[in-house]
């Protein structure tokens, strides 16, 4: 006598309906919507109106009503691109940022693995003053700084016994003392940033890499720097974009761009065009052609980390 078995399936899980489906999706966006807000009215229309400046004759007749404003479509950006100086200051503005944001790397970094080695009473220490340069204004920072380099009463001069050597007279030297105070008020982000990560990796994966012999250099290499990879770009992205448009440190060290312009940087540039020769157009120009470089560094080495991490 055979016995047949029924054989149970499984009811099949309900899709969710149309309507059910869009509100799942719009979701998200309910949620971002206040910050969306917040955000559009406090950077869409600041660079919308900085782009249309950018466009019109507006100097200080236009500011003060005297003469109407007129369209003068790429005329302005045609005008600062024939500017030999605005190359310069280009290049300039480029090299600078960059040295600020490997040496800003560099130092955190570095810090962050220290802090990993030493004990709690260093390790709160080296945390409190970090943090203590990180909150200090950068007039208040540079003040101090130019102050230590003074020919006539800093210290520095008379450890390295140089006299009354002037630090702001030439330009790579002043380009180099107005970069130890970047990186002075810019590492602690990077310090406290990479090592909460490396914090977060597992002790057992480095107590591995130890064992197979590895130096410290080597675990740093190949094996911290993958796995704090999204740490890395965010602190590198924030670095480039503050480097990049850095105002109060050359300002103030090199008294608005130093001995005939020689520590003149992009932003300083522009507050030179808009404010001082009251050519608000093109200091205006000179704003979006900053923000697109901004813009095409920063999707350019996001796309580079992207390849490299298809790559391994």
């Amino acid at each position: 006598m055979t016995r047949t078995v029924a054989r149970q399936t499984a009811p099949a899980p309900a899709q969710p309906r149309g309507g059910a489906r869009t509100r799942a999706g719009w979701t998200p966006w309910l949620y971002l919507a206040p910050a969306l807000v917040v955000l559009g009215g406090l950077l869409v229309y600041p660079v919308y109106q900085l782009g249309l400046i950018s466009f019109l004759e507006y100097t200080q007749a236009q500011v003060s009503g005297g003469e109407p404003t007129s369209f003068r479509g790429l005329a302005n950006y045609c005008e600062l691109f024939a500017d030999e100086q605005f190359w310069q200051v280009l290049v300039a503005t480029v090299g600078f940022a960059a040295a600020c944001v490997v040496a800003t790397l560099a130092v955190g970094c570095a810090l962050a693995v220290l802090l990993t080695r030493v004990r709690a009473v260093p390790r709160l220490a080296l945390m409190l003053a970090a943090l203590g340069a990180w909150a200090t204004p950068a007039i208040t920072g540079s003040t101090v700084w130019l102050f230590l380099f003074d020919p006539d009463f800093g210290p520095v001069d008379r450890l390295l016994g140089l006299g009354d050597h002037s630090w702001t007279y030439g330009r790579y030297s002043a380009f180099f003392l107005v970069l130890l105070e970047v990186v002075w008020c810019s590492f602690p982000f990077v310090m406290v940033t990479v090592y909460a990560g490396i914090r977060a990796v597992p002790g057992e994966v480095l107590e591995a890499a130890a064992l197979d012999g590895a130096s410290q250099w080597r675990i740093w290499r190949s094996v911290l720097t993958p796995m704090l990879r999204p740490i890395l770009v965010v602190v590198t992205v924030q670095s480039v974009i503050w480097d990049f448009k850095v105002f109060t440190q050359i300002y103030v060290m090199t008294g608005g761009g130093g001995i005939a312009g020689q520590n003149l940087v992009l932003n300083v540039y522009a507050y030179q065009k808009a404010f001082a020769s009251s050519q608000y157009s093109l200091g205006s120009a000179i704003g979006v052609v900053m923000l697109l470089v901004l813009l095409a560094v920063t999707l350019g080495y996001l796309r580079l980390l992207r390849r490299q991490g298809e790559e391994l």
